[in-house]
This record gives C-alpha cells, sequence and structure tokens, in this order.
C-alpha cells in the first residue's frame, strides 16, 4: 500500500474534528428542525471528510445530510465545500426510471393522446409506395388504362400489349389497394404473430370460457369474418350477451353464447335387432299337453262328441 493510500485513509485532525462546521451548513441548507443526530464521518481524501447527518424530514427515510469539509495544505482553518441530501443504504428510493415507451400497457391510451410509432418498429414494414409501378408506356400502367369491368370487355385477337386499352383491374396499384397494401406500412410478419399470441390468449382454445363451451366459434351464427390472413384463424364475435362480444376472437374460442347451444338434440333411435343367423333354435310342431294353465283331462268315450 502506498503512503498517499494510506494518507487519503486517515482523516484529518481539524476535518474530523469539525463537526459543528458541518451541522451548521446542513441547518442553513435544510429546513429548520430536519438533521438528526451525527451518523459518521467519510473519509473523501487528503484533508476532505464528508460528515452525515440523519435526516428528519417525512418522506426521506433512511436519507442523510452530508457536509463536505476540507482544509488547505498548511492551513489552520477548515472550510465547507458543499452540502447535499443523500440516499443512505436503507434509504426509501423511487423505483428505477423506465422510458415512456416501456412503460405503456394495452388500454392506457386515452382520448386525446397521440402514440408515435418507431421508424424501425418490427410489427410494421413499409407498404405500396408506387416506387414499383411500371413505366408511361407499360400494358398495365395506370396512364394508359381505364377501370373497364369484365363483362364489358370484348375479347378481342392479339396479345394483351396490342390492346389500345388495358383494364386496369390487372395494374399493380389496384391489385395492392384490393389486397389493402396502398398504405405507407403494413403489418410485418413479426406484428401479425405478435397480434395473433395477444389474441389467442384472451380469447383461445385455452381459456376457462372455451374449456366449458359447448361448441367452437367456427361453428357459431354470431362470428364475422375478418380478411387477410388472419382471418383463417381469427373472426370478430357479433353476440351482445357474449363475454367476447365485439372482440377478435378466435376461431377454437367459444362461451354459452353459442347460436346453436339452445337447440334440443334428437331423440335416440333404437339399435336395430340383431339377428344371430349362426345359431338353430328347436320349435315342437305340437304343443305339450301339460304347458297350459288347465288341467288336461281324459275324455269319455261314451260321451256325446262337441260342446254342450
Amino acid at each position: 500500500m502506498s503512503a498517499a493510500t494510506t494518507r487519503s485513509r486517515t482523516p484529518d485532525r481539524l476535518c474530523a474534528e469539525a463537526v459543528d462546521i458541518a451541522r451548521a451548513a446542513a441547518e442553513e441548507a435544510a429546513a429548520p428542525g430536519v438533521v438528526g443526530e451525527h451518523v459518521e464521518m467519510v473519509v473523501e481524501g487528503d484533508r476532505v471528510v464528508t460528515h452525515l447527518f440523519e435526516c428528519k424530514e417525512f418522506g426521506y427515510r433512511g436519507w442523510r445530510w452530508a457536509a463536505t469539509v476540507a482544509r488547505a495544505s498548511r492551513a489552520r482553518y477548515v472550510t465547507l465545500d458543499e452540502v447535499v441530501l443523500l440516499p443512505g443504504p436503507d434509504a426509501l428510493l423511487a423505483p428505477e426510471w423506465v422510458p415512456w415507451s416501456e412503460r405503456l400497457r394495452p388500454g392506457d391510451l386515452g382520448p386525446g393522446d397521440l402514440l408515435p410509432t418507431e421508424s424501425d418498429d418490427l410489427r410494421l414494414e413499409p407498404g405500396f409506395t408506387g416506387e414499383d409501378a411500371p413505366p408511361p408506356n407499360s400494358p398495365v400502367s395506370e396512364d394508359m388504362a381505364e377501370l373497364v369491368e369484365a363483362e364489358d370487355v370484348e375479347v378481342t385477337e392479339g396479345p394483351v400489349t396490342a390492346l389500345p386499352v388495358a383494364p386496369a383491374r390487372g395494374s399493380i396499384a389496384s391489385v395492392a389497394e384490393e389486397l389493402g397494401m396502398r398504405r405507407a406500412r403494413v403489418l410485418s410478419r413479426y406484428g401479425l404473430h405478435v397480434a395473433a399470441d395477444r389474441w389467442e390468449d384472451s380469447y383461445g382454445a385455452k381459456t376457462a370460457m372455451a374449456q366449458a363451451a359447448p361448441a367452437t366459434c367456427a361453428s357459431c351464427g354470431f362470428l364475422t369474418p375478418i380478411g387477410g390472413s388472419l382471418g383463417q384463424a381469427f373472426g370478430v364475435c357479433a353476440n351482445e350477451f357474449s363475454p367476447a362480444d365485439g372482440h377478435v376472437v378466435s376461431l377454437s374460442y367459444g362461451c354459452g353464447g353459442h347460436s346453436e347451444a339452445a337447440v334440443m338434440p334428437k331423440a335416440p333411435r333404437p339399435a336395430p335387432p340383431v339377428i344371430d343367423e349362426t345359431v338353430v333354435d328347436a320349435f315342437p310342431l305340437r304343443v305339450a299337453p301339460d304347458t297350459g294353465s288347465v288341467t288336461p283331462t281324459t275324455p269319455d268315450p261314451d260321451s256325446d262328441l262337441g260342446h254342450s
């Protein structure tokens, strides 16, 4: 250990004894009655000492007033450097600052609020901006075509490039508009997956409501289809009595408000008779005399035939 390090850790006697000077400076900077007892002394360097005092102000539990004093080389008097309020090891601190973009949660956006989207947002990607439009002399150019319905087009011989008017329905701009891509930015593949996962967690097959449902939304008459690739797995619920009314639901979701939940089941049909043709049952040609409920009697040969 060097001599300089040893000197820096050894408190200067005059600076260590200047507790009253440090307290007076702390009381001048703070409100009256909030500077408490002397807590400790910290050696900052050669002839530089910081005196720490307890802070009694409400809302600053564990904080301490720090008054730093110093003495010049070969000087006989101690001077004041600074007075600050510092947190102690058990101080009550505010949570770490988080940017607003990370603090934002679904539902925080209110009327009049503006939520800017970053230019490099992973949920979005560039849409059709017109930069890939065909040249003016192209047969699919908008400058050369007017919208013509397919049933009104006269079939003529020759290639499409030889036609005087090219239908605008086949242009890149019309196709992009039909697909919903004539916007500055559209959902990227990552954005589609994030939205699908979020909707599946809220109204998906794993929810308690779907587990107890009589059937899925795929067979419900209240399901309104949506377009795009998400329409293959999601739709919008239009049942006002359903907990998912107006929400995007998974086709595997379900609830008790299913359109066919109240339909009475059909009466069960009896099973057809099963005939075993491999077993032969023996049936007598004549009934045995002792099988009836009347005791048989022996007829009298001398009696008249017939019944009285």
